[in-house]
C-alpha cells in the first residue's frame, strides 16, 4: 500500500465509521465490546462459522463477505475470539461498502475499482473499532513503533493480534510491514505500508533475524529481505521482532527504523531482473522468473523454453550463407526468412 492508499484507506474507515454510527448510533461501542456477539443480533446479517474461510477472495483474514438478503459473514471457527472478533469486523466493512452509496462511490473513483482501496480500509475500519486511537498514541511513540511497543498496545487490550498489527502499521515512519509469524516461520498475517503486501501462508523462514528469533525467545533485530511469490526477494528492511502468545511480532521498515538511533535507508530499486540471451530463438530478453537449476536460464518469453535441449540453436542459410538462430528458418528449410 503507497502513502496515498493508506491515507484513503483511512479517511474511507473513517467515512464507514460514519455511516454504522449514523445508522447503529449505539453499535461501535457494543462492537467494539464483542463483534461477533453484538452482529448475531442484527437481523440483515447472518454470521455463518465455517471451519476454514479462505474462500480465495483476497481478503487478508481468515473470513469472507457473500452478498445477499441476508448477507453473510463467514468467519473461521478454529481461530481465537479475538481473531474472530477483527475478522467479523473486517467481514462487517466490505458489507458497509458494497451497500452504502456514498462508500461504493468512492471505490469506483479508484483506478482499479477500488478492490485495493477496500480491502485495506476494512483492516483500518477493524482497528479502529478495537484499539482506538487514543489507546494506540498511549502506547506507541512519536517515532514510530517497535516491536515491544505493539505488543504493549496488545496487551492493554481485548483486540486482536491482526488488530495490533493493523494500528502499528499505520503509524510506520517509513515504507515497512508489521507482520505475525508462526513457530515454522509461516506468514500468518501482514499489515504493509508503502511496500507491495506479502502473501498470507508464504513461508518467510529463510530471513536470518526470523530464524534466529524463532529458535530463541523471540528478540533477534537486524535485517532482511521477504519472499514474494517464484521466491523473488524484496529489498532489504530494519526488523525487529518481540515474542507475542505463541506468535513472532515483526516490524520491518526501509529506514528510520524507531529502535535504533541511525538507520539509513536501506532501499533498492526492488527485485532485480537478469539478462538472458534465448539459445533457440536468439532474442535477448529480461527476466525476473527463476533460473532453470540445470541451464541457469529463465524460460524466455517469445518462446517459452530454458537453455535445455536446445540442440542446434544455429543454421547457415544457403543462400546468404550467413548463419542465423533457428527462428529465422521456417521449419527445415536451409533458406534464411529474408531470402524467401
Amino acid at each position: 500500500m503507497n502513502y496515498l492508499r493508506r491515507a484513503a484507506a483511512r479517511v474511507q474507515s473513517q467515512a464507514m465509521l460514519t455511516v454504522l454510527h449514523r445508522d447503529r448510533p449505539e453499535a461501535i461501542q457494543q462492537l467494539g465490546a464483542g463483534a461477533l456477539h453484538e452482529l448475531r443480533q442484527w437481523p440483515d446479517l447472518e454470521v455463518r462459522d465455517i471451519p476454514d474461510a479462505r474462500s480465495g477472495n483476497g481478503c487478508s483474514v481468515s473470513g469472507a463477505y457473500f452478498a445477499g438478503t441476508p448477507a453473510v459473514l463467514a468467519v473461521a471457527a478454529s481461530t481465537s475470539l479475538a481473531r474472530r472478533d477483527f475478522t467479523a469486523l473486517h467481514e462487517l466493512g466490505h458489507h458497509l461498502q458494497q451497500t452504502t452509496v456514498e462508500l461504493m462511490g468512492i471505490l469506483l473513483d479508484q483506478p482499479d475499482g477500488g478492490t485495493a482501496l477496500e480491502e485495506s480500509a476494512c483492516d483500518a475500519f477493524a482497528a479502529e473499532i478495537l484499539l482506538p486511537q487514543t489507546l494506540a498514541d498511549r502506547y506507541i511513540p512519536a517515532t514510530g513503533p517497535t516491536a515491544d511497543a505493539a505488543v504493549a498496545l496488545w496487551r492493554a487490550s481485548n483486540a486482536s493480534r491482526m488488530a495490533a498489527c493493523v494500528k502499528a502499521s499505520e503509524r510506520l515512519p517509513a515504507p515497512g510491514h508489521v507482520l505475525l509469524v508462526d513457530s515454522d516461520g509461516v506468514l500468518a498475517f501482514a499489515a504493509s505500508h508503502g511496500l507491495a503486501p506479502l502473501r498470507r501462508g508464504s513461508d518467510q523462514s529463510h530471513v536470518p533475524v526470523l530464524r534466529t528469533a524463532l529458535s530463541s525467545r523471540g528478540r533477534s533485530e537486524g535485517r532482511g529481505r521477504f519472499a514474494y511469490r517464484d521466491g523473488i526477494l524484496g529489498e532489504e528492511l530494519y526488523l525487529q521482532t518481540a515474542e507475542i502468545d505463541g506468535y513472532l511480532l515483526a516490524v520491518a521498515v526501509t529506514d528510520l527504523a524507531p529502535w535504533r538511533s541511525f538507520a539509513p535507508s536501506a532501499r533498492q530499486p526492488g527485485p532485480e531482473p537478469t539478462e538472458y540471451a534465448c539459445t533457440h530463438c536468439g532474442e535477448d530478453f529480461t527476466s525476473y522468473a527463476p533460473a532453470c537449476t540445470r541451464c541457469e536460464s529463465a524460460p524466455c518469453p517469445d518462446c517459452g523454453r530454458c537453455g535445455c535441449d536446445r540442440g542446434v540453436s544455429e543454421r547457415q542459410c544457403s543462400s546468404c550463407f550467413v548463419v542465423h538462430p533457428l527462428a529465422m528458418f521456417d521449419g527445415a528449410s536451409d533458406r534464411c526468412r529474408d531470402c524467401d
